[in-house]
């Protein structure tokens, strides 16, 4: 038996772990949901917030962007901080930080303010998430691993799902203040509990001595130049702008450069290495269309019922939360199918689930509400936890512990970067085919249509009945808000139908992974 292997020995029985580590270790769940929580949270709540801050509707895109950007520039980086620090120093730090900031964004009075506050609350609580899937893998084999990845998977699906649920009901309730100052509490109790229960492992400081301050600014300037392009390309005209165009390029330089460094230095600040794994790296490519999937199915929906609907922040986060009512519904049933399944079937099963929901959702009409989704999004929240359950453990699973912290911020980043990608790619197909249904319902709304005469002639004379004057344009108006209205649904369509190709297309690709040998830890004992 290796060092290492001889070093993990004592955790091999889930039985012998001391309660106080495990009620340690699922405060840290807690905390990494908060995190991934505060990303969606937003969403549902985005003009309250845009009224308070007095910000217009491109500035307040901000409240999330600033996030998103800052917690994939700490993700990668958590691995490095965790063996410098130890993993309760680095978990606890960030956990008070996120606390603080929270607080902070709760008490911003302009959007400058708001910025600054959220990319400080995503960078330092951008550590907790990839901070909890390594401590997973470090304290748990066998079955019990397999049940811990239940959990944080339905952790890590739930809190962007019930994200405009919950913070809907707070504005609604309260204010949006409360969408950050939730996290007070929570974030105090988390930081507390996990300094005084799990201890795991000891901190290396003799790593100050090889920190690449260079590594570190490329990293920051590609990810963050790469998220910045990617969520604001589509608003300003790609490459037409020259801010675009700038951020593109140093994203590419930076990028060429920080790969450089990270395969040539003899300790690297991000260790990429574990993509000589093929499953982790087939299993990070996965994380990557789940993102998509996840954050992409998350957006689009909220943005149909609000803008074809007209459904406020609370009715939207009550007809989103069935997807993970769902999610709870699939867990015990995953978890139990991982151990007799192969993980690759149960991989594909769930892209093929997800697909064919997202699919069945692609079939909006100006008349879809709560009963008309619910069935499709159902079917969404069972399929998100045979997807998650499988490729964390086929990533994660078969590698060495001494690569599993920095592995798993990579494979988080693979997550968050597919949103960011997805979220980016959505909004340009929006606008393109937006644009196209637009143009077509209006060649079918011409003097030649008699149909459409008939119905401008039918709102015409009701508004003459009702009002005096202008009655003629304000039929028109109406008619051209029920071609917007129309071409709108026919978009979101179009994006739920490309998002379902995706998944579908995707399920041969599970045929590229290895299935995990007995040494492989919990993913082989699984079978």
């Amino acid at each position: 038996m290796s060092g290492a292997a001889a070093a993990m020995a004592p955790m091999s029985k889930p039985a012998a772990l001391p309660r106080r580590q495990f009620i340690g270790f699922m405060c840290m769940v807690l905390g990494m949901f908060m995190a991934i929580l505060d990303i969606q949270i937003v969403s549902a709540s985005i003009a309250e917030i845009q009224a308070g801050l007095s910000a217009s509707a491109d500035e307040v895109a901000w409240v999330q962007t600033s996030y998103l950007i800052a917690e994939i520039i700490m993700i990668p980086l958590s691995g490095w901080l965790s063996r410098l620090l130890s993993t309760r120093i680095l978990f606890v730090c960030s956990a008070l930080g996120f606390t603080f900031f929270s607080f902070l964004c709760a008490t911003a009075t302009s959007l400058d303010a708001m910025v600054v506050y959220r990319a400080m609350q995503g960078f330092i609580g951008g550590a907790m998430i990839p901070t909890v899937f390594a401590t997973s893998f470090l304290l748990f084999q066998g079955p019990k691993r397999a049940q811990i990845s239940v959990l944080i998977g339905l952790t890590a699906t739930m809190a962007p799902t019930i994200g405009p649920t919950l913070g809907g009901w707070l504005t609604q309730t309260f204010s949006w203040h409360w969408l950050f100052l939730i996290n007070v509490p929570v974030g105090l109790l988390v930081a507390v509990s996990v300094w005084s229960s799990l201890d795991i492992d000891k901190p290396n400081w003799s790593l100050r001595r090889s920190f690449d301050m260079a590594g570190l600014a490329l990293m920051a300037l590609f990810l963050g130049s790469l998220e910045y392009v990617l969520e604001e390309g589509q608003r300003n005209d790609w490459f037409q702008d020259d801010t675009i165009l700038t951020f593109s390029a140093i994203a590419f330089v930076a990028g060429v450069l920080f790969f450089w460094r990270m395969l040539t230095r003899k300790d690297p600040l991000v260790d990429l290495r574990a993509f000589g794994n093929i499953n982790f790296a087939f299993g990070s490519f996965f994380s990557l269309i789940i993102g998509v999937g996840l954050y992409g199915s998350v957006y689009v929906v909220p943005l149909f019922l609000g803008r074809v609907r007209g459904y406020d922040s609370l009715e939207i986060g009550q007809t989103m939360f069935v997807t993970g009512l769902f999610m709870f519904v699939s867990a015990p049933l995953a978890g139990r199918l991982s151990r007799v399944m192969d993980l690759r079937h149960m991989l594909a099963f769930g892209l093929v689930t997800f697909g064919v929901s997202v699919w069945w959702l692609a079939h909006l009409t100006n008349q879809s509400a709560f009963w008309e989704l619910a069935a499709p999004q159902a079917l969404r929240g069972f399929s998100m936890m045979f997807l998650f359950l499988p490729v964390n453990q086929l990533s994660l699973g078969t590698l060495p512990p001494a690569q599993v912290k920095n592995a798993s911020g990579l494979y988080n980043l693979m997550r968050n970067l597919g949103g960011a990608i997805g979220l980016a790619a959505i909004n340009l197909v929006v606008t393109m085919r937006s644009a196209a249904h637009t143009l077509h319902l209006q060649e079918q709304v011409n003097w030649a249509r008699p149909g459409a005469v008939k119905m401008l002639n039918n709102m015409e004379m009701a508004l003459t009945a009702s009002k005096e004057g202008a009655a003629h344009q304000a039929a028109l108006a109406r008619l051209a808000m029920m071609v917007k209205r129309e071409a709108l649904t026919l978009t979101y369509n179009d994006v739920l139908l490309l998002m379902a190709g995706l998944f579908l297309i995707a399920v041969p690709l599970t045929l590229l992974l290895a299935k995990p040998k007995p040494a492989g830890g919990a993913s082989a004992e699984a079978h």
